[in-house]
């Protein structure tokens, strides 16, 4: 049974409408970022279970209806003059009445239970949860660079759970509201109309109680989310930089900067506090007047006849049942609204489009040659809209199939821009980057970053195994081919000697968050090794050897040579020793290209190449 309604949503798959992009072109919008429409982006996936909700709440409601009515018969039957003759006239309804307590309404409540917390709870939590994170998991580089990772994770974790409940509440509050409120209302104005006013008069003051609360509640849980989540973002950002608090001994530092942020947040809880004790007294005045009042014209009618003890018995449960759902009712109306606020808050993030999408025709990459041309490429990241100064100007390269590029100039010449360009984490402005033929902009990304192999000055890790690690650059990879790869970047030895927290010991042994239980040059020579094994037919080396000492680096050297062969190669490096043997090199400045060459050229040259020759001393490739 159980098993029934766990599986009433199956595998996770990529949201509606949205493709992959390494099989083919995305038609990513994401989820809209109107309120409703977000809601609704979710909710159509798995409406039949709502609906069966609203079929099981409205039963339950009918029948809690139906016990007052049942109290109201009893004290009838027993205050009857002839109650024998009663009884016989209302075996029928009062057995009938009987059965749908003692079993219909465990059976309604089970069958609620099970949509609600077997099939709702655990499947749409997740089926949102693994949409937001595919979404945003899909964004470009800047989308992270301009947040907390921390407050991303809180408001894709929250804004699923949100969603859920406040549906999940909405479904049950709309049926109590609506079938026991004017089924009460209904029962005492058929009594008297008169008995009916206190209930009249507290439906209006309800109404006005909720439309006060509710969205100053709604705004107070926004903030108080907000606030959450930038305690969050701190927290983990100061655990993520952990070494650099250390080494900086600023960890007084962060106690303040995280403590600004908790007591913002605990200043928008005791704000949200305050506003749940007004709540609180308010309906409990407002519900002991609906019961008092009910009361004292219960007994008015009474004492002159109008009414009979039975309608009295039926219309004070009623009113008391009423009293005490008020309160649950406006708890789950205002948790309704407190939800509606995390979400908002959430949207902020998860129903942001991707800026950077392919095209609706887009093709996968095919990389026979591997012949690379930059044509007239002009790229500011957006600033010369706003006056500001392009990073790359017109420029022109064509790098020719195995050929081996090295590229030289100052810190903010343009060379990090340009190899983000060929990945395609931006697009050109102006011109275009051609490979092999194709215009990368009619290329799916996934393929395209598929086809280049790249190691990074700035080598982080995944907190998973080495073998996983390394295993990233070709998912289907035996360990042989891993530990193959290992020994070619000169990682073997030092992995089959590691050891973990946990006790897993090499291949197995995790690398910690970031990589962080690894040396600078052990990092590196694991990023190595896991590009050797993603043998990609073009290969970027940015700064690929710079956490590497002397000897490792001239042995990682000679396995460079080898891994290069047959490949486009473009390689960054600012010790220009570890590139002057390069085919060819291009010296930029200022986002242009002012000379290109083989190292001895340049120097003849005696322009940029060689003024930046003399400032280094002569390295491993002489000249």
């Amino acid at each position: 049974m159980f098993k029934f309604f766990e599986s009433r949503i199956g595998n996770m798959t990529a949201p509606q409408g949205e493709g992959d992009g390494a099989s083919g072109a995305t038609s990513d919008t994401g989820p809209p970022p109107a309120l409703m429409a977000f809601y609704w982006h979710f909710m159509r996936q798995t409406k039949g279970l709502y609906i069966t909700m609203l079929a099981t709440g409205l039963g339950v409601a009918l029948i809690d209806t139906l016990m007052p009515v049942f109290i109201g018969r009893l004290v009838g039957l027993m205050t009857s003059i002839n109650p024998a003759q009663a009884l016989k006239e209302q075996t029928n309804m009062l057995v009938a009445i009987a059965l749908l307590l003692l079993i219909g309404r465990p059976v309604m409540i089970l069958l609620d239970s099970l949509v609600r917390n077997n099939a709702v709870i655990p499947g749409v939590t997740t089926l949102i949860r693994w949409q937001s994170h595919w979404h945003v998991v899909r964004q470009s580089g800047p989308f992270f660079q301009n947040d907390f990772a921390g407050r991303l994770a809180n408001r894709v974790m929250n804004t699923a759970n949100s969603l859920r409940e406040s549906v999940v509440s909405a479904i049950r509050a709309i049926w109590y509201i609506v079938v026991y409120g004017l089924s009460a209302l209904g029962l005492m104005l058929a009594f008297d109309w008169r008995l009916a006013l206190p209930m009249l008069l507290w439906l209006a003051g309800y109404g006005v109680f909720l439309r006060y609360f509710v969205p100053r509640m709604r705004d107070l849980s926004r903030t108080s989310s907000e606030a959450r989540s930038l305690v969050m973002g701190r927290v983990v950002d100061s655990y993520t930089n952990i070494m650099t608090v250390k080494l900086f001994s600023r960890a007084q530092d962060e106690d303040a900067y995280v403590r600004e942020a908790m007591d913002g947040h605990r200043e928008r809880i005791a704000a949200h506090m305050r506003m749940t004790t007004r709540f609180m007294a308010t309906l409990t005045a407002l519900n002991a007047l609906l019961v008092v009042g009910t009361a004292g014209i219960s007994i008015w009618l009474w004492q002159g006849g109008t009414i009979s003890p039975a309608q009295v018995a039926t219309s004070l449960p009623l009113v008391w049942q009423i009293a005490n759902m008020a309160g649950w009712v406006s708890w789950e109306v205002s948790g309704i609204f407190e939800n509606i606020g995390v979400v908002q808050e959430g949207i902020q993030s998860i129903a942001v489009p991707h800026s950077l999408v392919d095209a609706p025709n887009a093709v996968a990459l095919q990389v026979p040659h591997g012949d690379i041309r930059f044509e007239n490429v002009n790229f500011s990241y957006g600033q010369q809209a706003t006056g500001g100064r392009a990073v790359l100007h017109g420029l022109n390269l064509h790098i020719r199939p195995g050929e081996r590029v090295g590229l030289v100039g100052r810190s903010g010449a343009g060379k990090s821009t340009l190899v983000n360009l060929l990945l395609r984490f931006h697009d050109v402005e102006d011109g275009r980057i051609v490979i092999d033929g194709q215009d990368l902009r009619g290329v799916t990304q996934e393929s395209l970053r598929g086809a280049i192999g790249m190691v990074t000055q700035d080598t982080s890790l995944l907190h998973r195994s080495i073998a996983a690690n390394i295993r990233y650059g070709r998912p289907d990879a035996s360990d042989a081919q891993v530990q193959q790869a290992a020994a070619q970047a000169h990682a073997h030895e030092f992995i089959a000697e590691l050891r973990d927290w946990t006790g897993r010991t090499g291949y197995d042994a995790h690398a910690g968050e970031r990589g962080v239980k690894l040396s600078g040059g052990q990092r590196q020579r694991v990023a190595l090794a896991r590009v050797v094994l993603k043998n990609a037919p073009i290969l970027i080396l940015d700064e690929a050897t710079s956490a590497l000492d002397s000897e490792i680096e001239a042995a990682i050297q000679e396995q460079l040579v080898t891994l290069m062969q047959g490949k486009t190669v473009i390689a960054i490096a600012h010790r220009l020793s570890t590139i002057a043997r390069m085919d060819r090199l291009v010296v930029m400045d200022a986002g242009r290209i002012v000379e290109q060459g083989t190292h001895g050229e340049l120097l003849a040259l005696g322009g940029h190449y060689a003024k930046l020759w003399q400032r280094q001393s002569g390295g491993f490739f002489g000249g």
